[in-house]
C-alpha cells in the first residue's frame, strides 16, 4: 500500500508542456506551476504575451516559451522536438488549448467542424502520439486535458458540445489503453470559469446582464468560478496522487452541468 505523503503534490522540478498558455485557464496554470518550481515549456499563439508570462515567472531562465499554430503538425512537432531539447524529457502534458470559434450556426460546415475538430482533439492527439511513447518507456506521465461540462450536458454551441464529447470519448479510451504502461490520462470538465482574456471575462465586461441571468438560471453557488479555483484540480491530476483515475474526466463546474464522474 502507498504512503501518503506531502510529496504526491510536489511539483518542483516536474517537467511539464502546457497548450494555450498566452491566456486564460493555460495562463493562470503556468503561473501557479512556476511558482511551485516546476520547469515549463508554454506554448501559444501570442508571442508577446508568451514572453510576458515568461518574465513573470520567479526563475525565467528555468522555462521555455514557444508561439506558433499547433493546429500544423509541423508546428506540433517542432515545439515538442525543442521542449524536449529543452527539459531533457517531458513527464507531464496539460492540454488546455481548445475553443469554439464563435461558431454559433447548429448546421456547421465541413470548414467549421474540421477546424474545431483540429482545435480541441487533434492538436492534444498529436502532441500525445509525440510525447507518450517516452512516458511509456518510463512507466511514468501524466497527461491532462481541459474539457468542458457541455461535453456531458450540452450546454453551448452544437459545434463546441460536439467536440468536446469526443475529447471526453478520447480520454476514456486512451486512458484505459495506457493506464498498464504507467501513463495516467485524464480529463477536467469545467463549467463557466474567469480567466484573463477567456469568454466569460469578455461576456461580463461587455454584457454582464447576461451573466447574471446565466448565474441565477444554472449555478445553485451563485457564482462564475475564477480560474484559480480550477487550477488545484488539474495539479492534482497530474500529480502521483491521481494514480488511480486515468480515464476519468472530472467536472468541476459549481453544479452547472448536474453531472458525476464519467
Amino acid at each position: 500500500m502507498k504512503k501518503i505523503t506531502q510529496d504526491w503534490l510536489n511539483f518542483k522540478d516536474r517537467k511539464v508542456l502546457i497548450t494555450g498558455a498566452s491566456k486564460g485557464l493555460g495562463w493562470v496554470c503556468a503561473n501557479v506551476l512556476a511558482g511551485l518550481g516546476a520547469r515549463l515549456v508554454c506554448s501559444g499563439r501570442n508571442k508577446e504575451s508568451l514572453d510576458e508570462l515568461k518574465a513573470s515567472f520567479p526563475c525565467p531562465d528555468h522555462h521555455m516559451v514557444f508561439a506558433g499554430d499547433l493546429v500544423n503538425p509541423e508546428v506540433v512537432g517542432e515545439l515538442v522536438s525543442k521542449g524536449v531539447e529543452f527539459l531533457g524529457r517531458i513527464e507531464v502534458v496539460i492540454h488546455v488549448l481548445g475553443g469554439g470559434y464563435g461558431f454559433r450556426d447548429p448546421l456547421l460546415t465541413w470548414e467549421q467542424l474540421d477546424t474545431l475538430h483540429k482545435v480541441n482533439i487533434g492538436v492534444a492527439a498529436e502532441i500525445n502520439r509525440l510525447v507518450v511513447p517516452e512516458m511509456i518507456e518510463k512507466k511514468s506521465g501524466y497527461v491532462v486535458h481541459v474539457g468542458s461540462i457541455s461535453s456531458q450536458e450540452a450546454t453551448a454551441s452544437v459545434g463546441y458540445n460536439t467536440v468536446k464529447a469526443s475529447l471526453a470519448a478520447y480520454v476514456r479510451s486512451l486512458g484505459r489503453e495506457l493506464v498498464l504502461d504507467g501513463v495516467i490520462v485524464t480529463g477536467v470538465l469545467p463549467g463557466a470559469f474567469y480567466a484573463p482574456g477567456n469568454s466569460w471575462r469578455r461576456l461580463e465586461q461587455n454584457k454582464p446582464e447576461v451573466v447574471q441571468k446565466f448565474i441565477q438560471d444554472n449555478l445553485p453557488r451563485n457564482k462564475i468560478a475564477e480560474a484559480e479555483e480550477v487550477v488545484p484540480l488539474i495539479l492534482f491530476l497530474a500529480s502521483e496522487a491521481a494514480s488511480m483515475m486515468s480515464g476519468s474526466c472530472v467536472p468541476i463546474d459549481a453544479g452547472e452541468g448536474k453531472a458525476y464522474i464519467s
